[in-house]
């Protein structure tokens, strides 16, 4: 790479949570020491970076010294744990300042912890956290179900290396995340869209993620995920 040339940024996978907390094994693509750390999703695809939506609906700062944020939330199929703090100053200030219950638009790098009985605990570090509304939250379902769905559809692909991978990292059923998809968009239909009792989401002002570049599979960034008009 020269001197003159800006890497570019890694998409920002769409993962449900139950997939992301099954997913533990991490590696790297080369030897350099600066290069990215990917978390291999089972559904076979590398994720050196997320993008999901849910409901924050606990927040604490777990610091001692220095404030340290962890925040709880939840999309259809279980729970992502995001933890910010002074490396993180934006998204600590956003969780400091929030107040659950709030739809909330995650970007950020996963993170993985080997617990001493040796299982592996997987949460987020946030690059940015957007307050969004219903609507966007309901489209990011939709969105995730079907790149879910895509995934699982080219697992047996010959060539697919990441899904060669994951058949040999985990011992898990491909078809979970099938009906784990489906469950979350009948989720859609049997409840009231906002249920927190949320209305307008974010102005016109507070639209923009601030992250213009955040993108994922097909190039969209939070931003595009504001309801249509």
């Amino acid at each position: 790479m020269s001197a003159n040339e800006i890497p570019s940024r890694e998409v920002a996978r769409r993962v449900f949570a139950d997939e992301f907390n099954d997913a533990a094994f991490t590696f790297k693509e080369s030897d350099d020491d600066r290069a990215p750390v990917y978390l291999l999703l089972p559904t076979g695809e590398k994720a050196n970076r997320v993008f999901f939506v849910g409901t924050l609906t606990e927040k604490d700062d777990v610091g001692e010294d220095n404030e340290y944020w962890r925040g709880r939330i939840v999309d259809p199929t279980g729970t992502f744990f995001v933890y910010a703090g002074q490396y993180q100053p934006e998204a600590a200030s956003t969780l400091r300042e929030l107040e659950a219950p709030a739809y909330v638009a995650v970007v950020g790098k996963p993170r993985t912890y080997e617990t001493d009985d040796g299982s592996v605990n997987v949460s987020v570090r946030p690059e940015s956290i957007q307050v969004v509304d219903a609507a966007t939250r309901d489209r990011w379902v939709v969105e995730t179900a079907e790149r879910t769905l895509d995934r699982i559809g080219a697992f047996e692909q010959e060539g697919n290396e990441y899904a060669r991978m994951a058949r040999e990292e985990y011992d898990l059923p491909i078809d979970r995340y099938k009906q784990s998809a489906v469950s979350a968009l009948e989720s859609l239909d049997e409840s009231d869209s906002d249920e927190l009792g949320l209305d307008g989401g974010v102005s016109d002002d507070e639209g923009e993620s601030g992250d213009e570049d955040v993108i994922d599979d097909e190039g969209d960034g939070a931003a595009d995920l504001q309801p249509e008009q």
